[in-house]
């Protein structure tokens, strides 16, 4: 075997992907292959050749020390796929992929309980119809909480995908060539109604707040920021860490900080609050929420765009009262 610098065969491993995964998804890869192979180089391996499953396990425990379970499973199950791809390229011994082990966390620790309530969503939308009125945050935080879709359904949406006709909706599409793929690709693609409401807010963004214009792409995307460029997912993340820290729709803090001096009090800085949360969590309390309502889990999952499984399994966090109520009216007297 030729020798392989453990950053030379990320790179083709990165490369081969490319064309499988989304750019999102590829990024991910990115960041967990340079953590490990930055480790392995650290170790002093910086031939491949010489990778054994002890300096694997040894990165594995090393990393549990950084992260929750959930993560070191999702990092070891894409290293265990970059080793199977330097199997294939004569990099390293034969079946090392195979001696990768896999965490198996428990459902408590594999699901997060990040979620926004009903209760929650209506006093921060009450905050942005009163105080920020047709904002670009108004229109990130309603359409994330009235839809539940994806952040980067959001940011894959133009001014033309609006149609605010007798049926309101918004119509997903991927467009991998212009630079936003859905997660699911044309699987994902779907026209999601939306109330009048919503529809008022997005239609007066669109009048007094929105920058105009095309992006580089020559689209005209539905949310632009003051540059005139399409907002970056990341851009949507602090604008919801933002709208749903407490202090900022409650002007009071119940985690008893001083709001003058709290460091979390910024827009770059929201999510260091204890009490905001991101985008994901507003899509768990959509499901949660329209389940409650009595929303049939086929409708909600396909409006989503994910499985049942997975909306049993990470997005549903009614109480087991709750519970209870949704199966009340299905329920026969024998």
């Amino acid at each position: 075997m030729n020798a392989t610098p453990p950053h030379e065969a990320k790179n083709r491993y990165l490369k081969d992907k490319s064309t499988d995964v989304t750019d999102s998804t590829l990024a991910n890869y990115k960041t967990t292959l340079n953590i490990f192979c930055d480790q392995l180089i650290e170790r002093g391996i910086n031939d491949l050749n010489t990778l054994t499953s002890d300096e694997i396990q040894r990165f594995k425990e090393w990393r549990l020390d950084c992260v929750k379970p959930i993560t070191l499973k999702t990092d070891m199950t894409c290293i265990k796929d970059f080793i199977r791809f330097c199997e294939h390229v004569n990099a390293v011994p034969d079946g090392l992929h195979m001696m990768v082990r896999i965490p198996k966390p428990s459902r408590e620790e594999e699901v997060s309980s990040d979620m926004l309530t009903r209760e929650e969503a209506t006093q921060i939308l009450g905050h942005l119809q009163k105080h920020e009125y047709a904002s670009l945050r108004h229109v990130i935080f309603a359409v994330l909480w009235k839809t539940g879709m994806r952040r980067s359904s959001l940011y894959a949406l133009d001014i033309d995908d609006l149609d605010a006709g007798p049926k309101p909706h918004l119509k997903v599409r991927h467009r991998p060539n212009t630079g936003t793929p859905l997660k699911n690709k044309r699987k994902g693609e779907r026209d999601v109604r939306i109330d009048r409401e919503t529809v008022e807010v997005i239609e007066d963004y669109l009048e007094w707040n929105h920058s105009g214009g095309v992006d580089e792409q020559g689209r005209m995307p539905l949310l632009m920021t003051s540059h005139g460029k399409r907002c970056e997912p990341s851009t949507i993340q602090r604008n919801i860490y933002t709208a749903t820290r407490p202090c900022h729709y409650t002007a009071e803090c119940p985690m008893d900080r001083s709001i003058e001096g709290c460091e979390a009090t910024s827009y770059n800085t929201a999510s260091k609050c204890p009490g905001s949360v991101g985008p994901h969590a507003l899509r768990r309390g959509y499901v949660t929420e329209s389940l409650n309502a009595g929303q049939p889990r086929d409708v909600t999952a396909d409006r989503v765009d994910m499985t049942i499984e997975v909306l049993d399994k990470h997005y549903d966090h009614a109480t087991k009262s709750e519970k209870m109520e949704r199966r009340e009216e299905h329920l026969m007297d024998i």
